[in-house]
């Protein structure tokens, strides 16, 4: 009877614990208020101070159409998936030294883990799925 508690309560510990860090897209559509001042996404989105977030995910740094780059974010060779836009979005400018992106990050992994599930919603024509 006591393994089945342990396993029990082990099992809820798991679901709790993964349901802690689950993204939010609706939560993210809130954080992405503090990216509003640069980027916009949807399908009428257009370049601001910074790119249109349409499609991020998993595409290459520096690329999106008409936009002027900076140096360093054409040629840091990354590609904005989940691990490299959580390191990113907590502080910018430590990941891609000479960005001209000056906005601080974000100090909250679920904001930031939220506002990555928010912008996955987007293709590259800035459709939702």
């Amino acid at each position: 009877m006591k393994r089945l508690e342990f396993t029990i309560a082990l099992v809820g510990l798991a679901v709790w614990a993964g349901g802690a860090r689950a993204q939010d897209a609706a939560a993210g559509e809130h954080v992405f208020v503090k990216c509003r001042a640069c980027h916009q996404v949807g399908e009428a989105a257009h370049n601001m101070v910074g790119p249109s977030l349409n499609g991020v995910v998993g595409r290459r740094a520096g690329v999106y159409p008409d936009y002027s780059y900076s140096d360093a974010n054409k040629n840091s060779g990354l590609t904005w998936d989940e691990a490299t836009l959580k390191v990113y979005l907590k502080n910018p400018r430590a990941k891609v030294p000479g960005t001209k992106m000056t906005f601080a990050g974000l100090s909250s992994d679920a904001d930031i883990d939220n506002v990555i599930a928010y912008l996955k919603q987007f293709g590259p024509d800035g459709k939702k799925p």
